[in-house]
């Protein structure tokens, strides 16, 4: 029986996905491969370039690593700071270069990412213009809160898998020491998730983003969000069939990360539903809706 005194809680619901393969089955290989980049604009690099590597050819990892830095920049400097009412800032000049001076610009003069949980700490206390939004976040969730534990890093065997798993830009750091122990502290919660695009930043500026992992038709990309995965079929120079597995499917799965999310996020807590998904960041529509559970 429900109890109508509980109070509800958040449950995600998700707009039907485009259907890829049946979009792309029949076209020619040099079809599909203008196509993907079109079809997906959020992140047209790591598409194009995990099809291209599925297929054997040649993969230029500077496009994926200039998508990383861009998406990353602008939830720092734009996207979370609006979710506190603060004004947008401008991203760094020159930061499509990467580089120290793109860290030193972030970080300070040392130029690199916190290496320590104090240090995080201290950033995140900072004025640095990318630490305002990390501030305020920490400040909105206390340890525990929206927070998904227990989930294995995606690899190149996981991510094809029904199962949940953590395909997240923080699943690539989880073991840098500032990171676990703020995730000790804090939860694998959304202070861990957004203070995880600093490492990511400092990786995609010195070209050291995980290596694109490929086999005989298939092949698993960095990207902004996460791993991003692709198998595809050819025949008589035709696609026959084509898989996609990306961040977003992992952190939609039943049991993954935005359900595990919702429901260590306390019922009392609904009205930041919003800014969770915004540090989630799914690469598709969707629509937060409280419901009365039993």
């Amino acid at each position: 029986m429900l109890d109508d005194a509980a109070p509800p809680r958040l449950v995600a619901q998700a707009a039907p996905g485009l259907p890829v393969a049946r979009l792309v089955a029949g076209r020619s290989v040099e079809e599909v491969l203008a196509l993907m980049p079109r079809l997906f604009n959020l992140c047209r690099a790591a598409q194009g370039a995990a099809l291209a590597a599925a297929l054997g050819r040649e993969v230029e990892s500077g496009g994926i690593a200039a998508e990383v830095l861009r998406d990353h920049l602008l939830k720092l400097h734009v996207s979370w700071p609006g979710q506190f009412g603060l004004a947008p800032l401008p991203l760094p000049e020159g930061w499509q270069q990467g580089g120290r001076a793109l860290l030193a610009t972030l970080f300070g003069p040392a130029g690199r990412a916190p290496e320590r949980l104090a240090e995080l700490d201290a950033f995140i206390s900072s004025d640095r213009p990318a630490a305002r939004a990390l501030y305020r976040i920490g400040t909105c969730f206390a340890p525990g809160e929206a927070v998904a534990e227990g989930l294995a890093m995606v690899d190149a065997a996981s991510v094809w898998r029904d199962a949940p798993v953590e395909n997240s830009v923080a699943a690539r750091h989880m073991h840098h020491p500032a990171l676990a122990a703020l995730a000790a502290r804090e939860g694998r919660g959304p202070l861990w998730r957004a203070c995880a695009r600093l490492y990511d930043l400092e990786a995609a500026a010195l070209g050291r983003l995980p290596a694109v992992l490929q086999g005989a038709g298939w092949a698993m990309v960095p990207a902004a969000r996460g791993a991003y995965a692709v198998r595809v079929t050819v025949a008589a120079g035709q696609v026959t069939a084509l898989e996609r597995r990306t961040p977003t499917d992992a952190l939609l799965a039943q049991g993954g990360v935005l359900a595990r999310s919702l429901a260590t996020l306390p019922p009392e807590r609904s009205g930041l539903g919003p800014l969770l998904l915004d540090i989630l960041d799914p690469c598709c529509p969707l629509r937060l809706k409280e419901v009365q559970h039993a």
